[in-house]
């Protein structure tokens, strides 16, 4: 299991089908949202990202919101989809995250769709 304590900052989660737990998939760092969705799996929902992004709010603070995006691609099998929405639930739970967004299409994931997201937690 991932101590997300240690790890939110950086990395992209994976369910292990044969385990039965979430583990770490990917260490990834100074991405940029666009940069990001190059690195999602078009069809398959195999990732939970965990993303600590720069906000600057219109009143010129600065914030880091940890922000938990959730890919799941139209088009992947049943199986998969229900494997990762149920874990989904339990992870952003016991990781007491409140920034959660779902994306369909790994080509919406982009700093503007991300900025728009983060705007309704002002």
């Amino acid at each position: 299991m991932v101590n997300f304590a240690d790890e939110w900052e950086k990395n992209k989660v994976k369910i292990d089908k044969d385990k039965r737990l979430v583990v770490l998939d990917e260490e990834l760092e100074g991405i940029s949202p666009d940069e990001l969705k190059d690195e999602l799996p078009e069809r398959q929902p195999r990732t939970f990202i965990v993303y600590s992004y720069k906000y600057q709010h219109d009143d010129g603070r600065v914030s880091y919101p940890l922000c938990f995006i959730f890919s799941s691609p139209v088009g992947c099998k049943p199986e998969q989809q229900m494997m990762y929405a149920g874990s989904k639930n339990k992870l952003v739970q016991t990781a007491e995250l409140t920034k959660v967004f779902e994306i369909r299409n790994t080509e919406d994931l982009t700093e503007e769709w991300l900025r728009e997201k983060l705007g309704f937690f002002h």
